[in-house]
């Protein structure tokens, strides 16, 4: 019961802390939980990590690791012993260099250094490969291995700089400048091996990743180990896991060429060997065919005799074809020949008899015009007009023949042998049987 009323005392006493140290005597238990010491200088205290947040831990803790925990202070009642429950952890002063990690990812974002679009494409053979790393790294030793492995015939530079250290990054830079000045290169890979936050430090250079976002050279960053990620490596052209995957992905694979160039040839030879086999069938038909000089000329002289004879024929009975059409026309020529003294003959008596024609044709037709004149002139309504009668029409230009046709107050309009009358239908008077007529002002003619 004590030991709990102390542990509940804790709890309820003191918040969860940050606390800084070194690990020691780090035990993983089977369940997955993990029990250490933290101690510095001064002390040390008994600390635990349950599963389910061990989990969650980004790197491989080992004795030794400078961490800062965020525990909760307690007391594991049945041994009576003191200790930290441990919430989250990460590497001594990772927390400030992640901060500006992040600031620093974000910023150079927002600048469009990460855009997928401004990234180069790498050469697929490179006719140079460079190397941005130290000369003692072990990287250079893997990505050297890898290349002789795949590309032995690729030239390889190396461009030496440190890949650690306050002084790493301006170093870096200048090698990449230098590469690019140079251009004896196709491509460019930055590489370290893995390490700390601390140890990659010098990769997460605001400088450098504008030398790496200006390199006309196209660059593949490989640096830590695959979980590790970099400022260089959002930059990059292309992020490789591993050194050895950078040397990879900028290499190609020699064994995969020779097999590919093997296949090529195969079917090169079958392809030579298609068009052969037809022209060499070809080649023995016209072997056969081939004839000495001298036949093939007295075949020709042959030939040139029947179509001599040939022509001779055909020129004989061409001429005789001619002869007889000639014959054929000079006889209808004297039978369709005029006969020009009958004809004159003929033309006379018929220009004595056409004045005489003329001059009954125009007395005929004047005679029928007169007729037909007089006829019309017994027809002009005019010359009724004129013996006393008029013409009556409506406003629509209708004749008026019958009473009924109007209605009082039509206008009416009558025509007179010399001039026109307006007129209006007025009612009729019970005794009279005509419609009376009232008349305005006369339109004299």
């Amino acid at each position: 019961m004590l030991n709990q009323r102390v542990a509940d005392l804790l709890a309820g006493q003191l918040p969860p802390m940050w606390v800084s140290g070194e690990v020691s005597n780090l035990t993983r238990a089977a369940s997955g939980h993990w029990y250490f010491v933290l101690k510095d200088e001064h002390a040390q205290v008994r600390c635990v990590m349950f599963r389910h947040k061990a989990q969650y831990v980004a790197w491989p803790v080992s004795n030794g690791d400078k961490v800062e925990l965020y525990a909760s202070a307690g007391l594991y009642a049945a041994r009576g012993e003191f200790q930290l429950s441990v919430d989250s952890m990460r590497q001594a002063g990772r927390g400030a260099l992640f901060a500006a990690y992040e600031a620093l990812k974000q910023r150079l974002q927002a600048a469009g250094l990460f855009d997928p679009d401004s990234k180069r494409t790498l050469p697929a053979h490179p006719a140079a490969i460079g190397v941005i790393t130290s000369p003692q790294a072990a990287a250079l030793r893997d990505v050297l291995t890898a290349l002789r492995r795949r590309a032995p015939h690729i030239p390889v530079i190396l461009y030496p700089a440190p890949v650690q250290g306050d002084g790493a990054a301006p170093l870096l830079r200048r090698a990449i400048e230098q590469a690019n000045d140079r251009a004896e290169v196709s491509v460019l890979i930055l590489c370290r091996g893995g390490g700390s936050i601390e140890d990659l430090w010098a990769f997460n250079d605001e400088a450098l990743a504008h030398a790496i976002a200006a390199s006309r050279i196209p660059l593949v960053s490989g640096v830590g180990h695959e979980t590790d990620f970099t400022i260089a490596d959002f930059v990059a052209d292309v992020r490789a896991a591993t050194p050895t995957a950078a040397a990879e992905l900028v290499s190609p694979d020699g064994l995969a060429m020779r097999q590919h160039l093997g296949q090529l040839q195969r079917r090169l030879q079958r392809a030579v060997a298609r068009q052969l086999e037809p022209r060499m069938q070809q080649l023995d038909y016209l072997a056969r065919r081939l004839l000495h000089p001298g036949q093939r000329i007295a075949q020709q002289q042959a030939v040139l005799q029947q179509w001599q004879q040939r022509w001779q024929r055909a020129g004989s009975q061409l001429l005789q074809q001619r002869q007889h059409r000639l014959q054929q026309l000079r006889w209808r020529w004297q039978a369709c020949r005029p006969d020009l003294p009958r004809l004159t003959h003929r033309l006379s008596q018929l220009q004595s008899r056409l004045g005489p024609s003329l001059q009954r044709q125009l007395q005929s037709h004047a005679h029928r015009l007169s007729t037909l004149a007089a006829r019309l002139q017994a027809l002009d309504p005019t010359a009724v007009l004129a013996r006393g009668y008029s013409l009556v029409t409506t406003a629509n230009g209708q004749v008026v023949r019958h009473p009924e046709q109007v209605r009082a107050g039509d206008a009416l309009h009558i025509q007179l042998a010399e001039g026109q009358l307006q007129a209006r239908v007025s009612p009729p008077a019970p005794q009279q049987q005509a419609l009376p007529l009232e008349l305005p002002k006369t339109d004299g003619a």
